[in-house]
């Protein structure tokens, strides 16, 4: 991959309210290493995700109020998330912006798509049937959530699909189910941000901005 010259990649987003804290540094362009601490050990794994599968370097330090749930804690590390990535890549000159990628886990199959589109909307499609919570704290209900405020932070157009949940007339397998849907929006991110040797370091859009 290669970046133009004199531009880094990178953001960090500090996050504080009354419910949480929130600490998220970005490199684009990294080497995927990863220091990641949220106090929920499954969103602590899903994050990694992010940052082996996409290529990126990643830290998200957050502290939040776990003694009342999951929620506020997942919700705002989702919303610095997306807004390093959001400061990360800048005027978006030299990107490819939209990327794709179908990823299977066993027996699960995803689909994940974006377009670094400076608009924010999310679809999000996956079994209405998986188990409340996965490692006794993360609520699989906040997934949705996640892609919505991540989404809606970044500023993307983001698809996430789950095409296959389990196989015939068993119920799905919830780890598999999100870690899945990670690892295709992280590949797809990937893709979208790599520069475009084609571009001559135009933003990818008829408009002239993203």
């Amino acid at each position: 991959m290669t970046v133009p010259a004199g531009r880094t990649r990178t953001a960090r987003i500090e996050r504080a309210t009354g419910e949480t804290k929130v600490l998220v540094e970005l490199d684009l362009d990294g080497t995927a290493a990863a220091d990641i601490s949220t106090g929920i050990g499954f969103f602590d794994h899903m994050l990694h995700q992010i940052a082996r599968h996409g290529g990126f370097g990643l830290t998200v330090h957050t502290v939040g109020d776990l003694e009342v749930d999951a929620h506020h804690t997942i919700e705002d590390t989702s919303l610095a998330l997306g807004a390093a990535f959001a400061e990360a890549l800048g005027d978006k000159k030299g990107i490819r912006r939209y990327g794709q990628a179908v990823i299977p886990l066993d027996e699960v199959l995803v689909q994940a798509a974006v377009d670094l589109s400076g608009r924010p909307y999310v679809v999000h499609d996956e079994p209405l049937d998986l188990a409340p919570t996965i490692g006794g704290v993360y609520p699989t209900t906040m997934t949705r959530h996640i892609w919505e405020s991540f989404g809606h932070a970044a500023k993307v157009t983001l698809h996430v699909s789950v095409l296959r949940a389990a196989r015939p007339g068993q119920r799905p397998d919830a780890h598999h189910v999100v870690e899945t849907q990670f690892k295709a929006v992280a590949r797809a991110l990937r893709e979208a941000v790599a520069p475009d040797p084609r571009a001559a370091g135009a933003v990818p859009s008829t408009k002239g901005v993203l």
